[in-house]
Order: structure tokens, then sequence, then C-alpha cells
């Protein structure tokens, strides 16, 4: 499953990746704005809002993205660890 991570923090990405992998997920993640944002996204499977630590423009282009190539979207305000794992193991399941 691809997995695309808008928003969280920083220093978390690395740790991202990491869970991202043990649920066997491929994971980009983009926690600050950059401008061609829209290409970059693609076609992954899920996308992972984390809408606290975020950017609204990056919040926008996220939703007009998922709604126009049919992606799920998953919004969350937090940008933890325990956060993505739920998510993770909710859409792994499946």
């Amino acid at each position: 499953m691809s997995v695309v991570i808008i928003g969280g923090n920083d220093r978390m990405v690395c740790r991202y990746k990491n869970i991202c992998k043990e649920y066997d997920c491929e994971a980009k993640v983009y926690t600050q704005p950059k401008c061609n944002l829209e290409c970059l996204i693609g076609k992954p499977d899920l996308i992972i809002l984390f809408t606290n630590p975020v950017a609204h423009e990056m919040v926008k282009i996220a939703k007009k993205q998922a709604a126009n190539k049919d992606i799920e979207l998953v919004q969350v305000h937090s940008g933890s660890c325990n956060a993505l794992k739920t998510i993770l193991s909710s859409y792994s399941a499946r």
C-alpha cells in the first residue's frame, strides 16, 4: 500500500517512514509546503493529513487531490506516532 503523509513534525519524518515500513507501506512525507505538491502527491492508496501541524495551503491541496483522483483521505488532528499506527492498522486490516 502506498501512503502520502501531509503535515506532522519535521523531526518525525524518519519515524513516520519507519512506522509505515512496519505495516508494509511505502510512504512519502511532506511536512513543509512545496511549490509542486500537487505533482508530488501522485496517486497513493491513502493520504493521511495531520491537520494540527500543517499549513492551510497544504490542506487545500491534499483535499483537492484526494477528490480529483478518488484517493481516500484521513484527517487526524494529532501528528503523533500512535495516531499514525492506529490509521495504518485499520487500513492494513482491509
